[in-house]
């Protein structure tokens, strides 16, 4: 009994864990088995006996008898003397087995004992959490706002497991209160150490996916694919959907009534603006529809560099870039086409790499980015403008200008 209320007092904290009994007593014998070690110099010659359905456990110590005065390992060897007192008929070369009591290990040891099983717990504790994270990396979680740092925000869900929330992985709107849930996606899982390191975010597309999945019933349901999601969090999105049953409108299902259906996922994602195009193996059509909302005039491949050149009419053309180049940048990205865009009818234009002996060549490079890549697209825009949509500064977009103006007035 001695045995069993020890060890009773050692698992007490185990209905707070992820453990159950038989998986306890394995872990309490691995770790007696580490404390005879120490102790005696081996546990060759221990029997340590579990048993789960009493949570108990007995340890008997097996030694040689031999005559008095001859003990040479005293772990492995008992004198005749000392055996008789166990049984009174052993001889000398017989097995004796003798019971060691927890209790006979001394304080220290028994408390070296029950540190060494918290550990272990800990331990068995982490990888269970590691394994449970691990299968569920790309799923949908939500867990509690407990600490908010610089640099991160720290979440606790329902089982007190630890997640973390780094500010590149928030949404630029996102602004989090302590006890509020958070909904995003476990992107990543590691064990530093001992302990795993369970990474949530809500800026991966795959979280937008996700989202179309819980909210849309088709797409859960199968009736409707989600080919492609590409974003900048916080700003816009375009999710390519499809539909492999023609009865069925990919766009009008997921849009919903008056944006019904998609109305909580842009509140989830601080409104983010969302396009959502019907998916075509047609690559001049699929780019067509992925530079909406501008009307494109016609557009013309180039399959070995994968570029496409695109032509709209003149209004048209702000639209295709999109605030901050968000639209053209998102279009290219889902179709995999790098897209220029050109004015339709719109004669005497120059290319701003025309201009490189007079504006340095990252100036230009800073202006494509935002789809402007050519003279009169630059001019169109004032410099207020020009400034919000590039990193340049006001005084170098002048220069800029003036110079493209110059050209047009030669």
């Amino acid at each position: 009994m001695e045995n069993l209320a020890l060890i009773e007092s050692f698992s007490e904290f185990k209905d707070d864990k992820l453990i159950d009994r038989v998986t306890l007593m394995a872990i309490l014998e691995e770790v007696f088995r580490n404390a005879l070690k120490k102790k005696y110099g081996s546990d060759d010659n221990f029997d340590i006996i579990v048993n789960p359905d009493k949570g108990d456990l007995e340890i008997w110590r097996n030694r040689i008898v031999v005559a008095d005065g001859e003990v040479e390992d005293p772990n492995q060897e008992i004198e005749l003397t000392e055996a008789r007192k166990i049984e009174p008929d052993f001889e000398v070369g017989e097995d004796v087995s003798e019971e060691v009591k927890l209790i006979d290990l001394g304080r220290r040891a028994i408390l070296a004992l029950r540190q060494n099983l918290i550990s272990k717990i800990h331990e068995h504790d982490n990888t269970t959490i590691y394994k449970q994270f691990k299968d569920i990396i790309g799923e949908i979680y939500t867990a509690e706002v407990h600490h908010i740092r610089h640099r991160a925000v720290i979440l606790l869900d329902d089982e007190g497991n630890e997640i973390v929330l780094p500010k590149d992985k928030q949404i630029g709107s996102d602004f989090f209160r302590k006890g509020e849930n958070v909904r995003g996606i476990i992107e990543n899982v590691e064990l530093k150490g001992s302990k795993p390191s369970i990474i949530m975010s809500r800026t991966s597309p795959a979280f937008l996916e996700k989202l179309f999945e819980q909210e849309i019933p088709e797409i859960f349901d199968g009736l409707i694919t989600v080919k492609k999601v590409v974003r900048i969090p916080g700003e816009k999105a375009k999710v390519a959907v499809d539909s492999y049953d023609d009865r069925i409108d990919p766009v009008g299902a997921c849009v919903g009534m008056k944006g019904s259906r998609i109305h909580g996922i842009v509140r989830e994602l601080g409104n983010e603006n969302i396009d959502v195009i019907n998916y075509t193996t047609n690559t001049q059509l699929f780019i067509t529809r992925a530079l909406s909302p501008a009307r494109v005039t016609s557009v013309s491949l180039n399959e070995e560099s994968k570029t496409a050149q695109v032509y709209l009419q003149p209004e048209e053309v702000s639209k295709a870039i999109g605030k901050g180049g968000y639209n053209i940048r998102l279009a290219g990205q889902l179709t995999g086409y790098e897209i220029d865009v050109y004015r339709e009818g719109v004669e005497e234009d120059v290319e701003l790499t025309e201009f490189s002996d007079e504006i340095e060549v990252w100036v230009i490079e800073e202006f494509k980015k935002i789809g402007l890549d050519t003279a009169k697209s630059v001019i169109e825009l004032d410099v207020a403008e020009l400034v919000r949509r590039t990193d340049l500064e006001e005084e170098t977009v002048q220069d800029v200008v003036r110079i493209l103006k110059e050209e047009f007035e030669d």
